[in-house]
């Protein structure tokens, strides 16, 4: 018991070092200015440097994508959970693909399609007009909301499926309407579900950087996340107004946290209940049914057929002024980026050598943390689960901005800044809470007689973890492994901010070479680098299918 004790003590410690000395040490920062405390700094500095159109910009912004998303989402939540679409699963997998692509790739694919002369002209002349008018705020709007609008459809998709038939027909029965039941019934019960997922994709666009770094300025629309990344990376470098501008983004993802918080405690119902329910299927008619499939289709097409189409047709091409032809389709960029020791291979190299230490690192911390939170009974316990998934819940840029500060202080007697292992230790923090989460998951499924029958037949507690505990913890670990590789493997934010200067990734060689206008080249990599990470989930999944874990 001690020794748990001293576990979770030192647990706390480093989450505390590592989450959340960065956090405190930007908000310090911003209001500690030249040796006296002033709490207005941050909005004075804002206020000072004109900065309050970028603030606004972000705010307007996560408004109109919320929006965006919630009539994309909502009417595909009902078809799925109403309608006879609902025994197509392999939907859901497919819907998900918008969301696990990288936000930055994905708008570099709409730019490609959608720019004067892009692949919209060359397969149809006649829509000149389409292309401009979409580079505005109303086509970034559209590319973020289609990448953002799997995550709200599952949380309402679910939240419609618990409500069941039979408050719908008890409706019925006193003479409701379908428009009454809907706005009476079925809007009540999903509010809560809807608030909690609006907000999270609020957050999510306040937090964004790589649809705003590329279709942003090409625009000109600057918001935050894209201000503070300028202040750190281009001279001069501006550390007070980065440091102001990441305590106003984190100040107001904060409280976005806290009003969801509220709206869900007080608006949440009890829909699951002993007596169970009967679905109810509405949608039977012919025409009824194609029109969901249209609009299902138009859909998919729209948000995974156009950026892909323009990514994989532009990485095929010999030549960009050539346009669309067979006969100006190649696959000599692969071989290019393939070449042992070219820049492209050397960049696809080092994102795997740092994704696989980061995951690795991020397993055996993210392991020790989730034993170390057990059942989250005392309060080292809880604080521990609350710091480690404080990542998951603050803005990427906001963090990066105070590992960034902390690890370059002068006082830091640990000085990695400007080396590999900072980049590794910010994918470990970054994607810390994957791992903790999914351990947590699998060690809350044991039972502590297992534990208590390897110590009565005499196993010493290493014994008995080695042999039992973590045989039974293995699928969570290697869940958490996976993702954590997959995502650091196309990791722009981190990677753009700490990376050493003669250093590149996947990401940002995409990147790079998209604002070099080498697009083929770039194009490439995207594909290989998502055809990677798409490959390996696969292999996981089948593993963990044709293997049976007990326990």
């Amino acid at each position: 018991m001690r020794i748990k004790r001293m576990g979770t003590f030192l647990a706390l410690l480093l989450l505390a070092v590592l989450v959340v000395l960065p956090l405190l040490w930007v908000s310090f920062k911003s209001i500690w200015i030249n040796g006296t405390l002033d709490l207005l700094a941050p909005i004075r500095t804002v206020l000072e440097k004109d900065l309050t159109s970028v603030f606004s910009h972000s705010l307007i912004l996560g408004v109109s994508v919320v929006a965006g998303c919630t009539l994309l989402a909502l009417p595909l939540a009902w078809l799925m959970a109403k309608t006879p679409l609902r025994k197509h699963r392999w939907l859901d997998i497919v819907l998900l693909i918008p969301f696990m692509t990288p936000p930055y790739i994905g708008s570099m694919g709409w730019i490609l399609f959608m720019q004067p002369r892009g692949y919209l002209e060359q397969l149809f002349p006649g829509a000149k007009w389409v292309s401009s008018h979409f580079f505005s705020l109303f086509g970034m709007i559209t590319i973020m909301s289609l990448h953002l609008f799997p995550f709200l459809y599952l949380i309402l998709r679910n939240a419609i499926l618990q409500i069941g038939g039979n408050k719908e027909e008890a409706a019925a029965v006193h003479g409701a309407s379908f428009m009454y039941t809907v706005r009476r019934v079925m809007l009540p019960l999903v509010f809560s579900s809807y608030v909690m997922g609006a907000l999270l994709i609020f957050v999510k666009t306040l937090a964004e950087f790589g649809t705003p770094a590329t279709f942003g300025r090409r625009i000109g629309y600057f918001v935050l996340t894209t201000e503070i990344q300028a202040s750190i990376s281009s001279w001069p470098v501006d550390f007070g107004k980065a440091t102001s501008l990441a305590s106003l983004l984190l100040l107001a993802c904060l409280a976005l946290w806290y009003v969801q918080s509220i709206v869900v405690r007080k608006h949440s119902y009890n829909l699951v209940g002993g007596k169970g329910s009967r679905e109810k299927i509405v949608g039977h008619r012919g025409w009824q049914q194609a029109l969901a499939w249209v609009y299902v289709i138009l859909l998919l097409g729209a948000a995974i057929g156009i950026p892909y189409f323009s990514i994989v047709s532009a990485s095929l091409m010999k030549l960009r002024g050539n346009g669309l032809a067979w006969t100006n389709l190649t696959l000599h960029h692969y071989g290019e980026l393939l070449t042992w020791g070219s820049p492209s291979m050397k960049a696809l190299t080092n994102s795997m050598g740092l994704a696989l230490l980061a995951a690795c690192l991020a397993v055996a911390l993210g392991t020790w943390f989730a034993l170390s939170i057990g059942r989250a009974k005392q309060l080292p316990q809880r604080m521990t689960d609350m710091f480690s998934l404080l990542p998951n819940t603050v803005p990427d840029m906001v963090l990066v901005v105070g590992l960034i500060m902390v690890w370059n202080a002068p006082w830091m007697p640990i000085h990695i800044y400007n080396t590999y292992g900072m980049v590794v230790l910010t994918y470990v923090v970054f994607f810390l809470p994957y791992t903790v989460q999914y351990v947590k998951a699998r060690n809350g499924q044991l039972d502590e007689s297992l534990r208590q029958a390897g110590q009565v037949f005499g196993g010493k507690p290493w014994y008995v973890f080695r042999r039992i505990v973590l045989p039974l913890l293995l699928p969570g670990m290697l869940a958490g492994w996976m993702m954590t590789f997959t995502i650091s493997l196309r990791e722009l934010v981190a990677s753009l901010m700490v990376l050493p200067p003669s250093m590149q990734t996947s990401a940002t060689y995409i990147f790079a070479q998209f604002e070099q206008g080498q697009l083929s080249l770039g194009m490439a990599m995207a594909v290989v680098s998502v055809g990677l990470t798409t490959g390996l989930l696969l292999i996981v999944n089948n593993m963990n299918s044709n293997r049976k874990w007990n326990a």
